[in-house]
């Protein structure tokens, strides 16, 4: 069998449940060792671990808050205790506050800037710093359907995630000398435990409203992160990967 990430070795921030979990495990699936990061979430980050270990890949739940400096430090010291070194990075972990702008707080502004932008700032450099003396690496930010468009009651989410984008292209130009990558998957309706609490009916809401008629799940985000890291795409670096089924490419039409 031909596992294109054979010998690799993968940090995904986030990862002890929803896409974070997903990413994970197909890394693993094709080849990678999985360093599994989680904040709180000690039960899904294990679980997360005993999965991949269930495939015969190496794995380690290393716990760190994103958006900490001295915890990202601690999480990567740790990583490198299990493995000898780091190829892939994904910087999945994120939150978001359901609130108007006008009555958004300044500490969840702050817990959200700092788990969503800031973290991936963290992570890309503490990252970038390493495989810059391997003189190769893949790092890949989950970005969102509002990196597009804007959210409603979202607003530090929305900011956080349009961050991530521009953070992407700069950090893709300014690595590409050491041959690292960087680009951003940006998932569309994906079904996981959190959106679930959103809707009634979350899969039935947004399957309407995508063109593909479905909503996506964590396998197929988890896709186009393997097609990034992998030898395949190479020579793309500094891009939006749109995961969403169509959703966003699709205006509001009266007409249908």
């Amino acid at each position: 069998m031909n596992l294109p990430l054979e010998s690799k070795t993968a940090l995904v921030t986030g990862a002890s449940k929803g896409v974070g979990k997903g990413i994970a495990l197909e890394l693993a699936r094709n080849g990678a060792n999985v360093a599994v990061n989680y904040n709180t979430d000690r039960v899904g980050a294990d679980a997360t671990v005993a999965e991949i270990r269930g495939m015969g890949r190496e794995a380690v739940a290393v716990q760190a808050n994103v958006g900490v400096a001295a915890d990202v430090e601690r999480m990567f010291v740790e990583t490198f205790e299990q493995f000898p070194q780091l190829d892939i990075l994904v910087n999945n972990a994120g939150v978001q506050t359901w609130k108007p702008l006008v009555d958004l707080t300044e500490a969840e502004w702050d817990r959200t800037i700092d788990t969503n932008l800031k973290g991936c700032f963290l992570c890309t450099q503490r990252a970038a710093r390493h495989m810059r003396e391997l003189g190769a690496g893949r790092i890949v930010n989950i970005g969102s359907g509002c990196n597009k468009v804007a959210f409603p009651n979202l607003v530090d989410y929305t900011a956080s995630k349009g961050g991530i984008e521009m953070l992407t292209k700069v950090a893709a130009v300014e690595l590409g000398r050491y041959q690292i990558t960087v680009n951003c998957v940006a998932p569309g309706a994906v079904e996981i435990e959190r959106t679930k609490l959103e809707a009634g009916d979350y899969a039935g809401t947004w399957a309407k409203l995508t063109p593909l008629g479905r909503v996506g799940q964590p396998v197929d985000v988890a896709r186009a992160v393997v097609f990034l890291v992998s030898d395949a795409a190479a020579f793309i670096t500094g891009q939006t990967i749109w995961v969403d089924g169509g959703l966003f490419s699709k205006p509001s039409w009266p007409y249908d």
